[in-house]
């Protein structure tokens, strides 16, 4: 992967400096296999100081990113281009930058105003893909309450504002609202979906339409309703077209988020989709649909007051506030209408109806990671898993929001379909067999413990207890780690299909080892007892060594001690002057000490040191 060269080390021109948001730098190593001049090949250099899991944190970000942005293409390096123009661009004089950045603006509104079938539409350009609705609603607020310019909220204590949301919409949306437009939490109303006729993630209309009535009588002032063409989860589209006539009724105003927005730009769209050509204003995300990096949001709006946009920050008088549009004006430059509804229609094809919601869901009947499963398999799929109020966990497969990105084909489809159909039949015999996996264990208790892991997708996860007596805590954790740790490298030596763990990377439970899924076909019964009889030849096989340790220890203590009282023996038999050194070697050569040597053997089996002698005429 060709890493940027650009900066370079300090103090060491031409060594190439990968910056990456941990708070360091790190030069690349200075080695024969380095090639500098070959940006394919390249070593990174760690600090010693830095920890391990920052290494791997940087590891994966790195390969996430170099796997992303070979899917880029060359719009997405438009796209990064127009950051570093708009730098550029400005440095120059203000007449020319003004005149420059209301044609860049100008054009890049009436592009996507025309792309997605929205006339006579403004546009605003923002980063946080929520501002666009956070000055929508100080539109609003502006235009319903004609004294709040010069009266600020205290005219809204007259009427309060309400803000209708879908219960299906964005999670933490309304509550942004609030806290940005500092509005009270009761001008937030949540609209139910429907419980019996239609979609269980559209919006009721009816009671939305009894939930407006409730205010207005309560001397509240219905103010925004903010409406789904693709709910987050499940991609449903709301009625649009009632709901329009609704807020027409009412006068509020309709506002539209959603990833089924994209296929406005299709030659043909469902009539459902099509009603969100009459809504007041819609937020929407090219840089996802097209795989364009960070590009801005757009929301696209109309309103005839420019007094009013102005004061509500959707317009801007400052010249380089428009440069924010570039990066998307160079790109659509670039691909062109016939690019961009090709790179819309193909994410649409990738399910099997492109006339209805881009988004497919399923689930198993039990959540066993089964999203993380599929997308480890076919990384370019881009499976997700979502949290659905009445579904629960679901698997989500949206092209529209990864396929630009990841470049998925149809032959990675056919590759999920394919990893689906080999997964279910595995992970419906493991959803089987579980329970008699936790029956086998418990049968080998106290010595095997089943551990209780929900969110693992396998078979369960058991700890080898060690059945040592009179040890301490410390100690018991010791061995306990010890003898868990052997297991798994044992049973990972197995000739088997079964993949043994220590489970999830973050997870709470310690000196465990995971089973991961099996086929139908698998003996627990088998499988449980070589888990414990493994278990317990290392447990054997670690106190013999502890014992022959604890005998060793004695056995040297005994040598020393008969050492000890050799050498005292030596001292009276021999007298003191003998072991004087001068007059020693004369007492010596007078008159010789005929003495033995004695030696010492240990016998590992008894435990015992016994002594041995060897005369010194025998050599």
């Amino acid at each position: 992967y060709a890493i940027n060269r650009n900066p370079t080390c300090p103090g060491k021109p031409g060594i190439p400096v990968i910056n990456v948001d941990v708070g360091t730098s790190f030069p690349a190593m200075e080695t024969p296999g380095n090639d500098l001049s070959c940006p394919e090949k390249l070593y990174l250099y760690f600090s010693p100081a830095l920890r391990s899991p920052i290494i791997k944190c940087v590891i994966k970000l790195l390969f996430d990113v170099s796997s992303r942005m070979q899917n880029v293409g060359e719009q997405g390096h438009m796209a990064l281009l127009g950051h570093s123009l708009a730098a550029y661009i400005s440095v120059l004089d203000r007449e020319r930058l003004r005149k420059l950045t209301t044609r860049i603006l100008s054009d890049t509104t009436l592009w996507l105003c025309r792309l997605f079938r929205y006339e006579n539409g403004s546009a605003y350009f923002h980063e946080d893909d929520r501002d666009g609705l956070v000055k929508v609603c100080r539109l609003v607020i502006n235009a319903r309450y004609e004294e709040y310019a010069s009266e600020g909220y205290a005219v809204l204590s007259s009427k309060q504002p309400v803000i209708y949301q879908s219960a299906s919409g964005r999670p933490g949306l309304g509550q942004h609202l609030c806290s940005q437009l500092g509005l009270p939490l009761s001008s937030l109303c949540t609209v139910p979906c429907n419980t019996v006729f239609g979609s269980q993630h559209q919006m009721d209309v009816a009671l939305l339409d009894k939930l407006i009535k409730e205010d207005k009588e309560a001397g509240k002032l219905p103010l925004l309703l903010i409406a789904n063409a693709g709910t987050p989860g499940a991609g449903h589209t709301d009625k649009l077209g009632r709901l329009k006539d609704l807020c027409d009724q009412y006068s509020m105003w309709l506002h539209l988020e959603g990833v089924n927005l994209a296929t406005l730009a299709l030659g043909q769209a469902t009539s459902a989709i099509m009603a969100a050509n009459r809504s007041d204003s819609m937020t929407l995300t090219p840089g996802q649909w097209l795989g364009l990096p960070a590009v801005s949001a757009v929301t696209l709006y109309r309103h005839e007051d420019p007094a009013l946009s102005l004061a509500a920050g959707l317009t801007s008088s400052q010249p380089v506030a428009k440069l924010r549009a570039l990066p998307l004006w160079l790109s659509l430059q670039y691909l062109g209408h016939n690019g961009i509804v090709q790179k819309i229609k193909h994410a649409t094809v990738l399910v099997e109806d492109e006339l209805s919601s881009p988004v497919v869901l399923f689930k198993f009947s039990q959540e066993m990671s089964l999203g993380e499963q599929l997308l480890q398999l076919v990384p370019a799929s881009g499976m997700d898993v979502v949290e659905l109020e009445d579904e629960g966990t679901c698997v989500r497969f949206s092209p529209l929001l990864t396929a630009a990105v990841l470049g998925t084909q149809q032959g990675d489809v056919e590759d999920l379909v394919e990893k689906l159909s080999e997964l279910v039949p595995v992970m419906s015999s493991t959803m089987c067999l579980r329970q008699d996996f936790r029956e086998e264990t418990h049968r080998h208790s106290p010595s095997l413990i089943y551990v209780e892991e929900l969110s693992w997708p396998g078979l369960g996860a058991v700890r080898y207890e060690p059945q040592a007596e009179g040890i301490d805590e410390s100690r018991r954790k010791q061995e306990l780690e010890k003898i868990n740790t052997e297991l798994l490298k044992k049973l990972q030596e197995l000739d088997t299909d079964i993949i043994f763990s220590t489970g999830p990377e973050f997870g709470t439970q310690e000196n465990c080892i995971f089973v991961g899924m099996v086929t139908e076909d698998v003996d627990v019964s088998e499988l449980v007892n070589t888990i414990a009889t493994l278990g317990r030849d290392i447990e054997e096989s670690g106190r013999l060594l502890e014992n022959m340790t604890e005998v060793v220890r004695k056995g040297i203590l005994e040598a020393e001690l008969q050492l000890q009282k050799a050498n005292e023996e030596k001292l009276m038999e021999e007298g003191v002057m003998r072991q004087l050194p001068l007059v020693g070697s004369v007492l010596n050569w007078f008159s010789p000490v005929q003495s033995s040597i004695k030696g010492r053997t240990f016998n590992l089996a008894a435990g015992t040191v016994l002594c041995v002698t060897v005369n010194i005429k025998e050599f």
